[in-house]
């Protein structure tokens, strides 16, 4: 059974503004979303000095967004477990603790497809 709401054009502008609404959330609320994006502004102009083709420089871009984008799902997680109840709970936390592993593993890809490259484009290394 659909769920009632709104449909076609209506719903794409309401998503949309549901999701300019959890950016800004984001934003005002995650200190780590925040120095997270400020990385990116600082990474993708290099992106675009250090990759060597079309490919390289998608994967740098890319691969630097989806720590933005595992960010956000972690602290949506960390909300719902928040809202459920503050009293600690071994599920809540290990919600929390699979959320802030995947942020860790994504910043490890991170860190890995950028040396990697700056290996390979400016040490010579490969």
């Amino acid at each position: 059974m659909a769920k009632p709401g709104a449909t076609g054009v209506t719903r794409i502008i309401n998503a949309t503004g549901y999701s300019i609404k959890g950016l800004r959330s984001a934003w005002v609320n995650e200190a780590a979303f925040r120095q997270e994006l400020m990385l990116i502004m600082l990474l993708m102009p290099l992106a675009f000095w250090l990759g060597d083709s079309l490919n390289q420089i998608l994967l740098l871009v890319v691969i630097s967004w989806l720590v933005v984008i595992v960010e956000i799902l972690n602290s949506a997680i960390e909300a719902v477990v928040d809202r459920v109840g503050s009293e600690h709970h071994e599920l809540s936390g290990r919600a929390k603790d699979l959320g802030s592993a995947a942020v860790f593993i994504a910043l490890a890809l991170n860190g890995l497809v950028w040396g990697a490259l700056v290996g390979r484009n400016l040490l010579g290394w490969w």
